[in-house]
C-alpha cells in the first residue's frame, strides 16, 4: 500500500503523523511510504532521518495526497485539504467529528474511508486516545497553574502555597484518563485537588492510588455547584467515545466562581464541557467569560510536540500496520476496536454517535453492512 504523510496545518500543530521508525516499520512490511518535506522539523524530525528509515520524501502536500492510498495524520483535515481527498482513500487520524459537522459533510461528500483514532476500543479502553489524554491532562495542571498567575490576568495565587499561605484548590472534572493524569500533576504540585467523577468503582481506586491531597467525590449538580464555588483552578476531563462532550458547567455557574480563577477545558476537542467554551489556539489560547479565564487550546499536545509524536505512533503502529496489509474492509471484519474506529465509508456514516448528531441517521449504516466480505 501507498502511505502519506503530509504536514500538519492546523495553528502551531507541531506533530507529526509518522516517526522516522514507524515509516521504518511500514517499509519493512512492503508498503511505500511519502513524508512531506519539513513534515517532522516542529517534532524534531529531520528529512534525513525519513530517508534513511526507506521514506521518500515530497515537495508538496498536494503530491503526498495524490500518491498516498492511506493517509496517516495527527489531527482532523482542515478546509484547504478536503479538495484534496479523494474517494475511497483512508484516512487514519484524530477526527472527533460529532464536534465538526462541516468536516463530517466534507468526508461525506469526498466519500473517504475514515477511521478515527479517538474511537478505536479495546474492551473499555481507548488505546489511540490514551496517550494524547496523558499528555493533555498533565499539561492542563501545568496551564491552569501558569495562568493563574497575576500576570496572565488570573487570581496570583502559587498553586503549592508557601508556609502560612494555604495552596489554591484544583477540581478535576473526571476521573478518566485526563482526569488522573491532570490530578497526579496538580497533587505534585502540591494543590489541593478534588476528582468528581459519576463511576463509584474508579473514585474507589482513585481514591487507593492518590496522595492524601486529593479528595475523590461523587459528581452530582450539587457537588459541582460547591466544588465550583471554592475551586481556583476547574479542569474539564469528561469523554463520551465520539460523541459531544455533556456541559457540566453552564454560564450562570461562572457567577458562582472566584473572579480572576482558571477553567481548563481538555474535553473542547468533543465541543467541550463548559457551556462558555469555544476552541482557542496555542497563539491565543484564552478568553474571558464573567471575570473566569478559560483555556481551551483544541491541540493542546501540539505545544510538547516531540514527546507527543513518539508517543502517539507507539500506540497506531500497530494498528496502522493491520490498515496497510489487507486493506480497512479486511482489518476491520478481523478487528473489533477497528470496526469501532470506522467513522464513515463511502458516503455512509458507521458510527452512530456521529449520525445521531447532526441529524442523519438516514445515512448511517452498522460497519458490519459496509465491510462485508
Amino acid at each position: 500500500m501507498k502511505i502519506g504523510c503530509p504536514k500538519e496545518i492546523k495553528n502551531n500543530e507541531n506533530r507529526v503523523g509518522l516517526t522516522p521508525n514507524a515509516a521504518h516499520a511500514y517499509v519493512q512490511a512492503g508498503h511505500e511510504v511519502f513524508v512531506e518535506k519539513n513534515g517532522g522539523l516542529g517534532s524534531a524530525i529531520d528529512d534525513r532521518e525519513y530517508v534513511q528509515a526507506g521514506a521518500r520524501v515530497l515537495d508538496r502536500a498536494e503530491d503526498i495526497w495524490a500518491a498516498a492510498d492511506m493517509i496517516i495524520k495527527v489531527k482532523e483535515p482542515l478546509e484547504p485539504e478536503y479538495k484534496l481527498m479523494r474517494e475511497n482513500q483512508l484516512i487514519y487520524t484524530y477526527f472527533h467529528f460529532a464536534a465538526d459537522e462541516t468536516l463530517t459533510r466534507a468526508c461525506l461528500e469526498n466519500k473517504i474511508i475514515s477511521l478515527a483514532y479517538e474511537t478505536v476500543q479495546e474492551g473499555r479502553t481507548l488505546p489511540l486516545l490514551k496517550p494524547m489524554s496523558e499528555v493533555a491532562g498533565r499539561m492542563s495542571s501545568l496551564m491552569g497553574a501558569f495562568y493563574l498567575a497575576k500576570t496572565q490576568g488570573g487570581r496570583g495565587l502559587l498553586p503549592m502555597g508557601v508556609p502560612g499561605v494555604a495552596p489554591a484548590e484544583i477540581v478535576v472534572l473526571g476521573g478518566g484518563v485526563v482526569g488522573t493524569n491532570a490530578a497526579h500533576i496538580a497533587a505534585g504540585l502540591r494543590a489541593q485537588v478534588t476528582i468528581l467523577d459519576i463511576n463509584l468503582p474508579r473514585l474507589e481506586y482513585l481514591d487507593e492510588v492518590m496522595p492524601a491531597n486529593v479528595t475523590c467525590v461523587y459528581s452530582d449538580p450539587v457537588n459541582v455547584e460547591n466544588y465550583l464555588r471554592r475551586a481556583d483552578i476547574v479542569i474539564g476531563a469528561v469523554l463520551v467515545p465520539g460523541a459531544k462532550a455533556p456541559k457540566l458547567v453552564r454560564r450562570e455557574h461562572l457567577k458562582l466562581m472566584k473572579p480572576g480563577s482558571v477553567m481548563v477545558d481538555v474535553a473542547i476537542d468533543q465541543g467541550g464541557c463548559f457551556e462558555t467554551s469555544h476552541p482557542t489556539t496555542h497563539s491565543q489560547p484564552t478568553f474571558v467569560v464573567d471575570g473566569v479565564i478559560h483555556y481551551c487550546v483544541a491541540n493542546m499536545p501540539g505545544a510538547y510536540a516531540r514527546t507527543s509524536t513518539f508517543s502517539l505512533n507507539n500506540a497506531t503502529l500497530g494498528y496502522g500496520l493491520k490498515l496497510a496489509e489487507g486493506g480497512v474492509e479486511k482489518a476491520c471484519r478481523e478487528s473489533e476496536p477497528l470496526r469501532r474506529g470506522l467513522n464513515t465509508y463511502q458516503g455512509f456514516i458507521t458510527y452512530q454517535a456521529v449520525a445521531e448528531a447532526f441529524g442523519l441517521m438516514n445515512i448511517y449504516r452498522p460497519v458490519e453492512e459496509v465491510i462485508k466480505g
